[in-house]
């Protein structure tokens, strides 16, 4: 069956044909309140959204078929990603397909507050010739501040540096060699403010990044400094920026973004020396159909063959490496469930090897499988999507490492689990039927493929074991399928790993374990 999209907001009709040249069946219902979405959000796949359409907790908690998220834009406050997280719902955004039309938007605004045209505009229009009012001041020579140097704000310094500004960044996630390509001084936000004739602002919206420019920081600013802002509301402080203008500490301000949208009321409305837009960084024909058409492709890419890209809440896979890694999730996981089926204490670390060819790919997303599949025996909510997040919150230490192949595998995971009271590890390949298998168990040699229903046991490696287990399970009627065996050395430790046909009930389990020489003795399921 094809997968199903609604498309909540309007789109391009060139993105919604790409929807259906790919196969992939869409429904535009544009406009829907919030009781309505929540109604039909259950059919579909992939929902499809601009920022009109919030996409609630109530909305994520009805979605019971819901894949995707596809925003057709950089922003996603509108969407609820942590809950949809937490319920294995990719989020995906368009970072690129409006970052040109934004930054020359934000350049706009500071040739506007610079020479101020709005308001002389407004003046001349009205019949007064007010020559000696509107005194502007010229950009070049003077110090661009860029909090947020990422694709946006980079955009904005290389067009700064064509206007002969100076530009100054501040953004913790700049490399001094990524600062050096742009032709950028990377600074503290202290010098920053100290130095910056003119502010633009680049950052997304979180707890750190809230207020950023507040009463404390503006105060800080060089006396006479100029503010733009086309990345999101709630990075400054209004109500402090409104006083800030008002002493002249802040020289004017040229906002497209607000706290509240839509915004039709303020602090800094009416200000003489504030530009506004409302929310026009992305309002170019270019840009809207850009990301329309992004999203289309996105969506469908996931929705048909497993690529990701643009996840805000998961590592990008390309459709190129989605067929070659899905055999190996499936693994990572398969081999995180064997191990936290088998835990009984608290998990202090998880440590995840990638040898071979498996550690040229993305890890990360393996590495999500493994934990998933790790922690879902004892949190049945845990998905691969919200793992990482999961173990995090459980003070959960997650080590990754890769090396070239060692040993008689092309590729081989292996996945230690280090309790309060044991350290146990368990290996993993896929061979080249693309079926994952278990090939070590403690250090103990193993080759058994994962069954739906499986009995670990751990024993003596003594004559007659063998036979006693067949001999129970046969007055259970219950059928082996497989039977796999490994031992450390001739009546040393052993493993045997039996995949049989149904479930083994308690009281079989029980029998085993009283058997000569078992030492465990538990069920599995895959």
């Amino acid at each position: 069956m094809a997968p199903r999209v609604l498309i909540a907001d309007k789109l391009s009709p060139t993105a919604v044909q790409i929807f259906k040249d790919r196969g992939v069946e869409t429904e535009v219902k544009a406009g829907l309140d919030r009781d309505e979405l929540i109604k039909i959000i259950g059919n579909y796949d992939g929902l499809a959204v601009r920022s009109a359409t919030k996409v609630t907790e109530k909305v994520i908690a009805a979605a019971s078929k819901l894949k995707v998220i596809g925003r057709a834009g950089i922003g996603v406050d509108t969407i609820d990603v942590p809950a949809a997280t937490a319920k294995g719902i990719i989020v995906m955004n368009t970072p690129f397909g409006n970052s040109i039309t934004t930054a020359e938007h934000a350049i706009a605004l500071l040739l506007a507050l610079a020479r101020q045209i709005p308001q002389a505009d407004i003046s001349t229009q009205a019949g007064k010739w007010e020559k000696n009012r509107f005194l502007g001041v010229e950009l070049t020579a003077k110090t661009l501040g860029v909090i947020g140097c990422g694709n946006i704000g980079s955009i904005v310094a290389d067009r700064a540096l064509g206007l002969k500004m100076k530009v100054i960044a501040y953004d913790p996630y700049l490399s001094p060699e990524r600062a050096i390509d742009l032709g950028v001084e990377k600074v503290e936000l202290e010098e920053l403010l100290a130095r910056a004739d003119f502010i633009s602002l680049h950052a997304p919206l979180t707890d750190k990044t809230r207020n950023i420019l507040n009463a404390e920081t503006l105060a800080r600013a060089k006396k006479g400094v100029r503010i733009v802002n086309c990345a999101r509301g709630g990075l400054v402080d209004e109500i402090a920026l409104r006083k800030a203008l008002d002493s002249g500490q802040v020289a004017g301000a040229a906002f497209d973004v607000f706290s509240a949208e839509p915004a039709t009321e303020n602090p800094l409305f009416g200000h003489p020396n504030v530009v506004c837009t409302p929310h026009l960084g992305a309002a170019t024909s270019e840009a809207q159909e850009n990301v329309a058409m992004q999203i289309a492709e996105q969506m469908s890419d996931y929705l048909l063959r497993g690529a990701i890209y643009n996840a805000v809440n998961f590592p990008s896979i390309t459709a190129e490496e989605a067929p070659k890694l899905k055999p190996f999730i499936a693994l990572a996981e398969k081999l995180g469930s064997f191990a936290g089926q088998l835990t009984e204490s608290g998990i202090r670390t998880v440590r995840l090897s990638y040898e071979g060819a498996v550690a040229q790919m993305k890890t990360k997303a393996l590495t999500s499988a493994a934990v998933a599949g790790l922690l879902r025996p004892m949190l049945q909510e845990v998905n691969v999507v919200s793992a990482p997040i999961v173990a995090r919150e459980r003070g959960i230490v997650v080590e990754e490492t890769t090396r070239e192949a060692e040993g008689d595998y092309d590729s081989l995971i292996k996945l230690t689990v280090v309790t309060d009271r044991l350290e146990r590890s368990v290996a993993g390949t896929v061979y080249a039927d693309g079926r994952p298998r278990i090939v070590n168990i403690k250090g103990i040699r193993m080759d058994a493929e994962f069954g739906p229903s499986m009995i670990y046991i751990t024993n003596e490696d003594k004559p007659g074991f063998i036979g006693r287990f067949a001999t129970l399970l046969g007055d259970a009627r219950i059928n082996i399928a497989t039977f796999h065996v490994g031992r450390e050395a001739p009546g040393g430790n052993a493993i045997a790993l039996v995949e049989i046909d149904g479930v083994a009930p308690p009281e079989l389990l029980v029998k085993i374990q009283k058997l000569p020489h078992v030492q465990q003795a538990k069920p599995l399921k895959f």
